[in-house]
């Protein structure tokens, strides 16, 4: 009776989930529990009580060592000193101090996010990697792209957003206009169309610009760039009149009247730049920031998953990272794993219907 009790006991611990068995001492724990007590004495005592006692011990067993029990890999797609990267070491280090196990910031940059992507998402499925993710690795280059090494809708498991930025319309203090009505009559009388600045083809920034241009009838030329930093430079050198830009990089430059701000693209006044006034304030029906999230490899089992999420949303609620994600000009931004997932399809539907509407192509 003994030898097939046990049996038992064991099959029951390997068909645990992925998190149960990360959490081991649950075998060695069973087979101490056996050792030190008989078996058949127990079960003459009532096995009613046997029961209970080898379920607490399980239950204790998995409870004992929650996930993580091992540094977690935490891939940015992207160079480092970035926006996103610089959220993800901010999310990585509370990561860190909460769990107790270290959180390391991986930077594999190459193809638009393409070659960091990939990498998380052919990664086991284990909860030990982890992607931080943004709108061009995610959402975007599947429509841009005509071929993919991965499907970021299928390959992926959203965990949780973690903090939205918004875009800024400006130009530099050599133009005139101060507010999209302005800016659409400027460009409506410079022929060929008022140039303005993005960080490269197929950038959220050319997307607003294209979305613009299309539906609200400014009369935009794209001039792509490779970087912020050097259209950022000529945009204050005035060799570009206006530009299309995340805010971070710009609220130095507002400050000091270099560059004016037109619109914000995002639903809401931002705290950096309170007098700069929304696309729909100025009556044009549009909102597109740039967002970071988390992901896992599709496949990751859901009880990581949730407790992942759990604990980001645990860090975004701490006021310091609240304040330092505010001095980058973001908000700090959490979801469920099925809002970020439904977040994502849409995000992918607008932008994907720009690209299409556009023409928008890469080599």
């Amino acid at each position: 009776m003994s030898r097939i009790v046990k049996e038992i006991i064991l099959s029951y611990g390997q068909s645990l989930s992925t998190t149960a068995r990360h959490h081991i001492g649950l075998r060695a724990a069973i087979l101490n529990f056996f050792a030190s007590v008989d078996i058949r004495q127990m079960l003459v005592k009532g096995q009613r009580a046997f029961w209970l006692i080898v379920l607490g011990l399980i239950s204790a067993g998995v409870q004992a060592n929650p996930y993580p029990t091992k540094p977690v890999r935490l891939i940015v797609a992207f160079p480092a000193g970035g926006g996103l990267d610089i959220t993800a070491r901010l999310l990585a280090q509370k990561l860190s101090q909460y769990w107790g196990q270290p959180v390391v910031t991986e930077n594999r940059p190459g193809a638009s996010g393409i070659i960091g992507a990939d990498v998380a998402a052919k990664s086991p499925k284990d909860g030990y990697t982890l992607l931080m993710g943004s709108p061009a690795e995610t959402a975007i280059n599947l429509a841009l792209y005509p071929k993919m090494t991965y499907n970021p809708l299928t390959d992926f498991a959203p965990v949780s957003l973690v903090a939205k930025f918004p875009l800024l319309i400006v130009v530099n203090d050599k133009v005139s206009a101060n507010s999209m009505k302005e800016l659409t009559t400027l460009a409506h009388n410079t022929t060929g169309g008022l140039p303005f600045a993005s960080s490269g083809i197929g950038s959220m920034q050319q997307l607003v610009g294209e979305w613009l241009k299309h539906n609200a009838d400014v009369d935009f030329f794209h001039v792509p760039y490779k970087g912020t930093g050097p259209a950022l430079n000529d945009l204050l050198g005035g060799q570009i009149p206006s530009a299309i830009m995340g805010l971070a990089p710009l609220i130095p430059n507002i400050k000091a009247g270099k560059i004016r701000g037109i619109a914000v693209t995002s639903n809401e006044r931002n705290p950096a730049v309170p007098n700069i006034p929304t696309l729909r304030e100025q009556g044009i029906d549009f909102e597109s920031t740039i967002w970071f999230g988390v992901f896992a490899p599709a496949g990751t089992p859901s009880d990581i998953v949730q407790k992942i999420n759990k604990d980001i949303r645990h860090v975004l609620a701490d006021p310091s990272v609240k304040k330092q994600v505010a001095i980058l000009g973001g908000e700090p931004v959490s979801s469920s794993p099925d809002e970020f997932t439904a977040f994502i399809k849409t995000e992918y539907a607008k932008y994907s219907k720009i690209i299409k509407d556009s023409n928008i192509k890469v080599d």
